[in-house]
């Protein structure tokens, strides 16, 4: 029989304080994205052309990543990298090609796409770090519900 002290750190609400506290310093790829997404939508909507570029400059980012960390040697990686790149860089220069307000939606899911392509790769660990992935997922998603809501 054990007798706890009334002082416990289980019972003074300290343990609690500190889970929260490791909770969100593990989840700093997702605060700093949320905070990008509120920077870049707060004021209105950036330019599409600048919005549509990012789209593509995404993946190459997931080239750069892979490369230095040797994931494209894996059977298969390049050439999956390869057409994603290519499907985000079709989806931007259609998003660019139609009217104003269509664009703005193709734009978004373009955007909101690329937060699956994120969201895969972070469950998989593999071609980028998983905060990278998870950063870019958090700042995908929010970008696609911004520019829903701002297109109108």
């Amino acid at each position: 029989m054990t007798i706890e002290s009334p002082r416990d750190e289980r019972d003074s609400g300290t343990a609690g304080a500190r889970g929260v506290v490791r909770a969100l310093g593990h989840r700093w790829p997702t605060l700093l994205a949320v905070a990008l997404a509120v920077a870049t939508f707060a004021d209105g909507l950036p330019p599409r052309g600048f919005l549509a570029a990012l789209l593509v400059v995404m993946p190459v980012c997931y080239l750069l990543f892979g490369a230095v960390r040797g994931e494209l040697r894996r059977p298969g990686a390049l050439a999956v990298q390869l057409l994603g790149l290519a499907g985000f860089t079709a989806v931007a220069l259609a998003a660019l090609a139609v009217d104003d307000t269509l664009g703005w939606y193709v734009l978004a899911a373009g955007w909101l796409g690329h937060a699956v392509w994120d969201f895969v790769h972070h469950r998989s660990g593999r071609v980028v770090p998983r905060a990278w992935s998870e950063w870019c997922c958090v700042v995908d998603a929010c970008g696609a519900l911004a520019l829903v809501a701002l297109a109108v």
